[in-house]
């Protein structure tokens, strides 16, 4: 018998839990009495990783979505701009390093830059504004421009726990969302196999329509109670291991890079991501290829010392994902999804995505669950690939000597889609046309930015008649070049303009 879908269940806070509340009491909260009710129930004594402080473009429309003000935003998480990524020695490992911005190419759509630079790697350099200006150390936008805008793209540095809270605090006051304490102990499951109710620790009993997954690698309802087997990726992927820090500025008004900056290691890479008040450092390695003492010594000889007093919390993870994301009426959101290295910042960008598809399909009835749960699993089956395989195009292409770089390299760790995108792209490198899903992650301009930027050139004379373009190529490289001067002198730095506009918008 078919039944409306009135109540949602959300189990788990955290990051992944009041975003995804979020945005789904933001989508139906305009009937009031009419709409959903959403109620998000979350443990006192179960801690957040907290170290998910990088995100994708894609945030600034969710914030206006839900209706938090930008500056609220910077002033109550630490939160920075990022700009893109910053990438050293990942290549040959003797200071080389290139930017992925987050701005596309000039011309990009029009005319593909990459067979008229000087130099493959320098794409980035020649094609876009971006690494200078992060080079620089500079802001994204002037003072005359309004929040969520800017000259450049950009994403947000923040306090994952701090960012929680405002969630929380936003669900809870605007959005009508209701809380409750608890841990749950049982979770009961309908004749057919669906969930039926969760019994908390306390004896309450919450029965719902549609449950949310937000437990993290626990994942206590898809994974655990309706047992959807997990799909590992560590063959392909192979970090499993994290040391996370909480490093101070020397100085209060230290510079604050407007980019995360990636350094690659001997089995592994580390983090660097600025906010306002300190910088979360971490190390991402293969336990495989890397023991805890050598990777701590890595990370020591990254900070000098700055890494005096200051010990690192470990985290292990197991690359991949559940095998489906959505089962009966139960979705899970985060890492109760799937979990990969925090690469390119995907995790906070996939709950935005859930959570944005949930709002925007919810079924009406059980009637239909069973197809939206399909569609939303081909969906997310596709674009678990697609990072899988963009993750996997920042390794594979290295020419550094270490075991665990060369064990990238072998054929047999490349998933074959990635194989067949090579393939085509030694002669023509990617273009929009490779990407042309509605519900693509990355765009071509990623995969330009990545795979120049390793030194992958295509075989551009191999069909040498296509490459006509010269005047118009250079008269864009000059534009930017141009461009680039222009904004290295009329943008802030970029700690400079957080405080002086937030003192502004207060």
């Amino acid at each position: 018998m078919s039944e409306q879908i009135k109540k949602i269940v959300i189990v788990g806070g955290g990051t992944a839990g009041w975003l995804s509340a979020a945005v789904i009491a933001a989508q139906h909260k305009s009937a009031p009495g009419q709409g959903l009710e959403v109620l998000l129930v979350e443990s006192s004594d179960i801690p957040t990783i907290g170290v998910g402080e990088g995100t994708w473009p894609t945030m600034k429309n969710t914030m206006q979505q839900i209706g938090i003000k930008e500056s609220d935003l910077f002033s109550r998480c630490h939160a920075v701009f990022k700009q893109g990524g910053k990438f050293v020695e990942w290549v040959h490992g003797n200071g080389d390093f290139y930017y992925h911005p987050f701005t596309v190419p000039l011309g990009y759509g029009r005319l593909d830059l990459a067979p008229y630079v000087s130099n493959i790697e320098s794409y980035a350099v020649e094609s876009n504004f971006q690494h200078h200006i992060c080079e620089a150390g500079l802001a994204p936008r002037t003072m005359a421009e309004r929040e969520f805008n800017g000259q450049c793209n950009y994403a947000y540095h923040l306090d994952a726990g701090a960012f929680a809270e405002l969630l929380k605090e936003h669900c809870k006051n605007n959005l009508n969302v209701t809380q409750i304490i608890g841990t749950v102990d049982k979770v009961n499951l309908t004749e057919d196999g669906g969930i039926k109710s969760i019994q908390l620790q306390a004896g309450e009993e919450i029965a719902g329509d549609l449950f949310v997954d937000c437990t993290g690698l626990a994942s206590l309802l898809l994974g655990k109670a309706l047992g959807v087997p997990f799909k590992q990726c560590n063959d392909v992927l192979f970090n499993d291991t994290a040391l996370a820090m909480q490093v101070p500025y020397p100085d209060p008004a230290s510079p604050i890079a407007s980019h995360t900056i990636a350094t690659a290691q001997n089995a592994g890479w580390i983090w660097d991501i600025g906010l306002t008040h300190r910088r979360g450092v971490g190390h991402v390695y293969s336990s495989e290829y890397l023991s805890d003492d050598d990777a701590l010594a890595n990370l020591q000889n990254y900070l000098g010392e700055q890494a005096k007093g200051l010990e690192p919390r470990k985290i292990t993870f197991d690359s991949g994902h559940r095998e489906r994301f959505w089962h009966k009426n139960c979705v899970a959101v985060g890492m109760a999804a799937g979990f990969v290295e925090p690469l390119e910042a995907t995790a906070i960008m996939l709950v935005e995505i859930s959570a944005r598809y949930i709002a925007e399909n919810m079924p009406a009835d059980t009637d239909i669950m069973a197809i939206t749960a399909k569609r939303f699993n081909q969906q997310m089956d596709y674009r678990w690939q697609r990072i899988i395989d963009f993750l996997k195009l920042h390794y594979m292409l290295t020419k550094r000597s270490e075991p665990y770089w060369q064990a990238h390299c072998n054929p047999d760790t490349i998933p074959e889609s990635l194989q067949e995108d090579l393939a085509i792209w030694k002669t023509r490198g990617p273009v929009s046309g490779d990407f042309d899903s509605a519900i693509e992650l990355f765009p071509a301009a990623s995969y330009q930015y990545v795979l120049y930027g390793m030194g992958f050139k295509p075989d551009f004379e191999k069909r040498q008649y296509l490459y006509q373009q010269s005047e118009q190529a250079q008269q864009i490289i000059q534009r930017n070049a141009k461009l680039t001067q222009q904004m290295l002198q009329t943008l802030p730095p970029h700690r400079e303009y957080i405080e002086t506009w937030l003192s502004t918008a207060r």
